[in-house]
């Protein structure tokens, strides 16, 4: 497969070193130095995009992949209130668009989890519930995608919390999501349910960005072929 690698930095050279593992061939790198000036006929040479960059950028990458026919895979997040949109347009090029806060295969399963754990929850108000999220100083966006991931799972089931804020809060109808940025850490969330008796809490933890690389190319792998709008819950139930 040959593959357009839009945004390359760490997270973009990881993807490339098990995509090239993997037998696949990179055949654009989007970074720095030409994310204003590479074209719809370089899109074209690949097989499937991997669009890691940034908040501000990805809408523009990815309607460029859409012109180009090309299907991509998205990891970037922080532009989450336009991801209706955006699939929206897909649907409507009949193109492909691949989206998940998390590739990781460790956190998907964490998702099941957290949504798991919020159902057994729901009838105990006395428990309540807040999450941390720690990632690396050079994260863009807070709260992570995956937190927020998180937070509306935990919001479907738990009907006091009616929305996240990013910061500590003693309202009842409000999810506390506290953010750290720390060092070099790839990504760790926790999720705590506590009560003047107890506390409960469920942590996924990365050691590093391998897991998200490698879950990124299988996606894109996957990909090929497919039209419409798809995440992990799609990949790992087929």
């Amino acid at each position: 497969m040959k593959i357009a690698l839009i945004g390359y930095g760490k997270m973009g050279k990881e993807i490339e070193q098990i995509a090239i593992s993997r037998g696949h061939t990179i055949v654009l790198r989007v970074d720095v130095n030409n994310k204003k000036t590479y074209d719809i006929e370089e899109l074209k040479k690949a097989d499937a995009a991997i669009e890691f960059s940034t908040p501000e950028s990805a809408i523009d990458n990815i309607y460029k992949c859409f012109e180009a026919d090309l299907p991509v895979v998205v990891g970037t997040t922080g532009w989450l209130n336009k991801l209706d949109e955006v699939k929206q347009k897909c649907i409507e090029k009949n193109q492909a668009l691949f989206y998940a806060s998390n590739y990781s295969i460790g956190v998907n399963l964490f998702f099941k989890l957290n949504e798991y754990l919020a159902t057994l929850m729901k009838p105990y108000p006395e428990y309540n519930v807040s999450m941390e999220e720690i990632h690396h100083v050079h994260k863009l966006d807070a709260p992570s995608g995956t937190a927020i991931s998180l937070a509306n799972q935990v919001m479907e089931q738990i009907e006091n919390k009616r929305k996240w804020v990013n910061n500590s809060t003693n309202n009842v109808n409000e999810l506390s999501i506290i953010s750290k940025r720390i060092d070099e850490v790839p990504g760790t969330h926790t999720v705590t349910y506590g009560s003047a008796v107890d506390e409960i809490s469920i942590t996924h933890l990365a050691h590093n960005r391998k897991g998200f690389a490698l879950g990124a190319v299988i996606a894109a792998e996957w990909i090929i072929g497919k039209k419409g709008v798809f995440g992990m819950s799609d990949l790992m139930t087929n």
